[in-house]
């Protein structure tokens, strides 16, 4: 099952835009030892989170903890193709969460050794359209 919030006020939103485009908070790892950074400005969605999510237990055979840092809380709308214009705002799509460069997207602790969790968090960044690297606390 793909994240979404469980209730909202309003199921269609205006559409945003990512204006400021450098993280200021959730860039240090704050739970685990090992850490997914984007590089990048973009939306993720929540086939895209879940994707790097289930990449990286099935690398590790869910040794260790992974905590997901975003959240996609918010509906992007689409018209079905070939609609004539107008007759309101399309269904919701997808769920999507922003993302600004130096936000930590993953991380990842536990009883797990170094080379373990680079090489997960390395195949987990394969599933993400933007660039991003791995790093770690010590």
């Amino acid at each position: 099952m793909f994240l979404q919030p469980k209730k909202f006020k309003y199921k269609k939103s205006k559409k945003t835009y990512l204006t400021n485009l450098l993280a200021t908070s959730g860039s240090k790892l704050r739970f685990g030892n090992f850490g997914i950074k984007a590089q990048e400005a973009t939306r993720l969605t929540a086939r895209q989170i879940e994707a790097v999510r289930q990449t990286v237990n099935r690398q590790l055979n869910r040794k260790g903890k992974l905590w997901i840092t975003i959240f996609p809380h918010i509906p992007v709308t689409s018209k079905p193709t070939e609609n004539r214009m107008g007759k309101g705002k399309g269904a919701v799509d997808f769920w999507c969460a922003p993302i600004k460069a130096g936000t930590i997207l993953f991380e990842l602790g536990g009883n797990i050794s170094e080379v373990e969790a680079k090489t997960a968090l390395r195949k987990g960044c394969a599933k993400l359209p933007i660039k991003t690297i791995v790093i770690s606390k010590c």
